[in-house]
């Protein structure tokens, strides 16, 4: 005899929200982080930038003192995450995205001042050693989660 009870549906899939943290043992995967192939690529996009930084630095004959006091600079901008994750992942971001750098650079080139190109490169040149690191722009979250992927170890014990 047929059921004539309500009507079944598929079981709902277990999926948990994006702001949830990682499952365990699947830490490295994050929603919204490149991975893979494309993370691989991102982080050797940002090796070729900092090798077109520095040859371009090198060829603009720019001072080597100036290049090694301002090259960490821009992280002086996680002390934002002394007012918390967002603020910190907000100043972050802004010091470590290519917006910046790259005005630097169009001003230095178009206005003729080899200071702002010097200031850009040396901006460049960090990110793109951070990206190589694999070290990317933050989500609000926590400053392990990046676009990149988790930073630091997946299990510390």
């Amino acid at each position: 005899m047929a059921d004539l009870s309500a009507p079944r549906l598929p079981a709902a899939r277990a999926s948990s929200p994006p702001w949830a943290p990682p499952a365990p043992g699947n830490r490295d995967v994050l929603p919204g982080a490149a991975q893979g192939g494309v993370r691989i690529l991102l982080r050797l996009e940002g090796l070729v930038v900092l090798a077109a930084a520095v040859a371009v630095y090198v060829h603009l004959g720019a001072s080597w003192g100036a290049f090694a006091m301002l090259f960490l600079l821009p992280d002086l901008s996680f002390l934002g995450y002394l007012a918390g994750p967002r603020i910190g992942a907000v100043a972050y971001n802004a010091a470590h995205s290519y917006i910046g750098p790259v005005a630097l650079l169009g001003l230095g080139l178009v206005g003729g001042m080899p200071a702002a190109l010097a200031l850009g490169l040396i901006w460049s040149a960090h990110i793109g050693l951070d990206h190589a690191l694999g070290y990317g722009l933050k989500y609000g979250s926590e400053f392990g989660v990046t676009h990149l992927g988790r930073v630091g170890p997946t299990d510390p014990w």
